[in-house]
């Protein structure tokens, strides 16, 4: 038996060195700072997760794991003391069984944490500050009450708080115990609460008294909707003869394809090393490295959920189970957090000559998800990987609408949509940031801007001006590299190994063909806007650093300036034939609308990366024909 306050034996075995933190590692990594730092029970872990080797180093770490010497193994460790809200972040080695790194963070507030979370929610269900304002609205049941914490910006903190590691909460109730306690929000209601000390510090209260609610049909569980389910015949998805890819710890390959999945505490999903393989040449390791899908001041990962057959998933489907860690630094299993399945794709490729007939191919593709909730929302991130060499990243967003009470029955605010009685969704814009760090046959790649034209009409050529003309713009700096997309050229971005010929004699190329890109509604000026500069352009472009991994910056949490890529791009650094990473900025301008209520059927975004010039013809000839 291991004592709680000393580092445990690590498990990782022979762990590919970007194989995700085990549950060992994790527990053994805050047992090593606890005792090393003197870190006690007034302290929470925000965050463990590994410290994913540099790059360079990478391939001789690969070498010694599969030689069966044990690649060294670190982890990142941020925490801090509630006592006097101080932050650190340390390297500790769960192999070494030692702190290598220790910093202290002044002014820094680490993520919230879903301990934070429940315990502010049953902190304020307890207190008669907040029982006595819902009594005056006629709400006496307080196991019906639901108070959702979320976290501030910096500008909007009160003077007299500054400093302090702040929340506010909506205030909701359910009309029973199962019903939908986000049909009813309790207008004017906000609770601060210091998270530090767990204590309510104010309660805003503007004393209005909600009318209307008895009125509002926001459920839908089936139990409690005033219609009768629809008749749907079942659909089943079957493969006789089993799945075609393969699952060998982390290692992923599917057809041409091979990658490695991880997983952390904020990103979520995180693909690795993928490559894609054909008769003549192979994509160099890390072509397509990762993604990072940027929530900093919670998470996506601690807020992932666990996948149901026939549900989330259908058809034969493999799954990988998730560890993150809660505020103690206890290790916490998501089961099924990860699903990995086939989908036929309609026509891959068709062509009817009058003499050989028609010729058709069936396209399949391998898909990976996660799914996570956020509160209300659901976002669905599915990457989908095509025998052609494309990859599809798509996000669905679904779950319930945050709602506020009309002022009066027939009013229409301007600024959302009436949804039921007195009820409207407010308008928003949701801003999703893609990390991709592409090494496109080799690190030293370009990125040139692909605009097309039309052709000028009295061309010697083109006399009639028929033709489109491209026009690629190479992006030497990071100032070039600040990009936004432009509908009336349909600009895309092609990243480029001027070093590598194909077979043509061009040089191969990856597209990153935008959708979803829209400017941000906001004045420049506003403190929201201060916060997340990064959407301000649909594309960033910077040379690859191992410390610059999240857009706006390692600790947005109460934040008052995006301290990410705004600063990092602020040195115009090169970005040409060299490792480049781009940033890609996309969503969802959500205008709501009555059939988004009471729960939003998944509005989908996607982008996509397509090979341009990285192989010399269609890929997909030696796909064979249906039944073959």
């Amino acid at each position: 038996m291991t004592k709680p306050d000393e580092p445990a034996v690590s498990d990782a075995g022979t762990a590919h060195p970007l194989d995700p933190l085990t549950a060992g590692e994790i527990r053994q990594a805050a047992a090593i700072v606890r005792r090393d730092r003197g870190v006690g029970d007034t302290w929470r872990f925000a965050s463990i997760e590994l410290k994913e080797p540099a790059k360079g180093a990478l391939p001789a770490l690969e070498a010694g794991q599969q030689a069966g010497q044990q690649p060294p193994r670190e982890a990142i460790v941020v925490c801090w003391d509630r006592a006097d809200g101080q932050a650190y972040r340390a390297v500790a080695s769960p192999t070494g069984g030692k702190v290598t790194q220790w910093e202290h963070l002044p002014g820094q507030h680490p993520n919230m944490t879903a301990d934070e979370w429940h315990e502010c929610n049953e902190m304020l269900r307890a207190h008669p500050a907040l029982a006595e304002a819902l009594a005056r609205r006629g709400i006496t049941d307080m196991s019906l009450v639901l108070t959702d914490m979320w976290a501030y910006g910096a500008a909007l903190v009160p003077e007299r708080y500054k400093g302090l590691r702040l929340g506010w909460c909506d205030v909701w109730y359910r009309t029973s115990e199962l019903s939908n306690p986000y049909a009813h929000h309790v207008t004017g209601l906000h609770p601060i609460v210091d998270l530090n000390t767990m204590t309510l510090l104010e309660l805003e209260d503007s004393h209005q008294v909600d009318a209307g609610h008895d009125h509002v049909m926001g459920e839908y569980l089936p139990r409690l909707i005033p219609m009768p389910l629809r008749e749907v015949t079942p659909l089943q998805i079957s493969q006789p003869a089993g799945v075609g890819f393969t699952l060998e710890g982390r290692l992923l390959s599917w057809q041409n394809w091979q990658l490695r999945l991880g997983f952390n505490h904020r990103e979520g999903l995180v693909l690795h090393q993928l490559g894609f393989r054909d008769a003549g040449r192979h994509a160099s390791p890390d072509h397509y490295r990762r993604t990072a899908f940027d929530i900093g001041e919670w998470g996506l990962g601690f807020m992932t959920t666990s996948l149901a057959l026939g549900c989330d998933c259908l058809g034969e489907i493999s799954y990988l189970d998730a560890v993150v860690h809660d505020s103690r630094g206890e290790p916490r299993t998501i089961p099924n957090a990860i699903c990995i399945h086939e989908e036929d794709s309609g026509v891959l490729w068709k062509h009817v000559d009058d003499r050989a007939g028609a010729e058709v191919r069936r396209a399949r593709r391998l898909v990976i998800s996660f799914h996570v909730t956020v509160a209300n929302y659901e976002y669905l991130v599915y990457w989908r990987f095509y025998q052609d060499g494309n990859i599809e990243c798509e996000v669905r967003a679904t779950g319930i609408l945050v709602t506020s009470h009309a002022d009066a029955p027939g009013s229409r605010p301007g600024n959302g949509t009436l949804v039921d009685q007195r009820i409207y969704a407010p308008f928003h814009q949701h801003f999703i940031v893609a990390r991709l760090d592409l090494d496109v046959d080799g690190a030293d790649n370009t990125v040139y801007a692909a605009d097309s034209q039309a052709a000028a009409v009295g061309d010697p050529e083109d006399p009639y001006g028929l033709g489109l003309v491209i026009r690629n713009t190479p992006l030497r700096t990071e100032a070039e590299g600040k990009q936004d997309y432009d509908w009336g050229t349909q600009r895309g971005w092609k990243v480029v190994n001027d070093n590598v010929p194909n077979g043509l004699g061009t040089p191969v190329g990856y597209k990153l063909v935008p959708s979803a890109a829209f400017p941000p509604l906001l004045d420049p000026a506003s403190p929201a806007f201060k916060r997340a500069e990064v959407i301000g352009h649909t594309l960033w472009v910077t040379p690859y650093r191992e410390d610059e991994r999240w857009p706006c910056g390692d600790f947005p949490n109460l934040s008052e300036h995006d301290s990410g890529l705004p600063a990092w791009t602020a040195a115009d650094r090169s970005i040409e034939n060299t490792d480049v990473v781009l940033w890609y900025v996309f969503g969802i301008h959500h205008i709501t609308r009555p059939e988004d209520w009471p729960v939003m059927p998944s509005d989908i975004v996607s982008f996509w990366l397509k090979p341009f010039g990285f192989f010399d013809r269609n890929p997909t000839l030696d796909v064979p024909p249906s039944g073959h």
